[in-house]
């Protein structure tokens, strides 16, 4: 397998860590999304994934975008450690606090919506920090909530295994770290990241341990 990848991508980072807790090995690939323009938007990348983002994962003949696509991909052909639950209102849940990340949150906090409020909006860097940590704060004190109110939840998102949802919590909560983020007030956010980042396939996956780190 190979991955194309940049070490500070939330979506790219999610992937990583699917692929260890599997114990799949891959080749690493840089796309950087700032050097040159932006590596991701070069014509031969355009040609791989269309959408111009990170990841791209690359098994065989498989050529697949989306991390939630990849996760689910992986899950399905290789099955064991299972990142969903087996019954449907198990995983009906976890996709749930998962795509609350995915599609609400870090979407309008992705790199390219920052750069178009800069330089098309013209937004100064005070009101670019401030519009990302509203939806940080948004988007995760919903998780919280999803998280408290639940007896579903566990060590980790849901019950006593990672799964989906931690591999979505994980990046979110880095990226909220590095925009200085409250997170006072999310308990089980900081709890279950913790728990996750203790075990070694979160751990590897880290910005801060990949080939492009800087």
């Amino acid at each position: 397998m190979q991955l194309y990848s940049y070490f500070r991508s939330s979506a790219a980072y999610r992937v990583r860590i699917a692929l260890n807790l599997k114990g799949l090995s891959y080749e690493y690939l840089g796309v950087h999304l700032l050097k040159n323009g932006g590596e991701q938007l070069s014509e031969s990348y355009r040609e791989l994934n269309p959408t111009a983002l990170v990841p791209t994962l690359i098994d065989g003949d498989v050529v697949l975008g989306q991390s939630m696509a990849i996760i689910e991909y992986l899950d399905e052909t290789h099955p064991d450690p299972a990142l969903l639950p087996a019954d449907p209102v198990g995983r009906a849940r976890v996709r749930a606090i998962a795509q609350t990340i995915a599609c609400d949150t870090h979407p309008l906090n992705n790199l390219r919506v920052l750069k178009y409020l800069k330089r098309e909006l013209k937004v100064d860097d005070a009101a670019k920090d401030a519009w990302y940590r509203h939806w940080v704060d948004l988007g995760l004190g919903a998780v919280e909530t999803m998280l408290a109110n639940s007896p579903a939840t566990g060590k980790f998102c849901h019950g006593d295994t990672p799964g989906l949802a931690d591999l979505c919590l994980v990046p979110q909560v880095y990226n909220a770290r590095r925009l200085q983020c409250d997170l006072s007030a999310m308990p089980n956010v900081v709890r279950i990241d913790a728990a996750c980042r203790e075990l070694q396939a979160f751990d590897l996956a880290g910005p801060d341990k990949q080939p492009d780190t800087e």
